[in-house]
């Protein structure tokens, strides 16, 4: 992981976005402008949308540029929640985006469900520094992530799906125990990259 040890601006996606110190920058690997651009060509009108471990909450405000009637962005580092909401603002997406700090979904009450759940979760196994690595570093076995496909599956409203990016380097096997345990089906939605 890069140490981002000061604030700093970027353009990604068509946003400008502010990256508090131990927030994961979106400029610096291609994974969140490649979810973000993903999400621009899917309708998301109406939809309810979580997005977990929103970091920066580029998913969060692509999320709602694609129609999303309401996005819940929630990160377990207190400054990444605290940065998602400001860039909501800063883009004049700060009405239909509500920022919390949780781990996964568990600050939330039971409802309300989501039509749609996002996540570009931690790709490697193995303990994690300190809460910057988090973004990095899912513990051994990928310990905490484990429950957020439970509890993305007991979110989901009827007829919802969710999209999560993982790494070629993560656990593929692993993640998709996890993930088929929670009673969703696995398939593939895009492994194109856009330059």
């Amino acid at each position: 992981a890069l140490p981002i040890c000061r604030t700093t601006v970027a353009r990604v996606a068509g946003f400008r976005l502010t990256v508090r110190p131990t927030v994961f920058h979106p400029r610096y690997f291609l994974t969140s402008e490649f979810f973000a651009n993903f999400l621009s060509d899917i309708d998301l009108t109406g939809k309810r949308v979580a997005d977990v471990g929103t970091g920066s909450g580029i998913l969060a405000l692509a999320a709602a540029r694609a129609g999303a009637a309401s996005v819940v962005a929630l990160d377990i580092n207190p400054n990444a929640a605290k940065v998602a909401a400001e860039n909501a603002h800063a883009n004049g997406l700060g009405k239909p985006i509500m920022a919390v700090g949780s781990n996964l979904l568990s600050a939330l009450t039971p409802h309300p469900l989501f039509d749609v759940i996002l996540s570009s979760p931690p790709s490697f196994a193995g303990e994690p520094r300190d809460v910057a690595d988090r973004a990095w570093h899912a513990g051994p076995s990928y310990r905490d992530i484990a429950m957020l496909f439970v509890q993305a599956r007991e979110r989901l409203a009827s007829g919802g799906c969710m999209y999560v990016l993982f790494s070629t380097e993560s656990d593929l096997d692993l993640l998709g125990n996890l993930i088929s345990c929670a009673g969703f089906e696995i398939g593939r939605a895009s492994c194109r990259e856009r330059g």
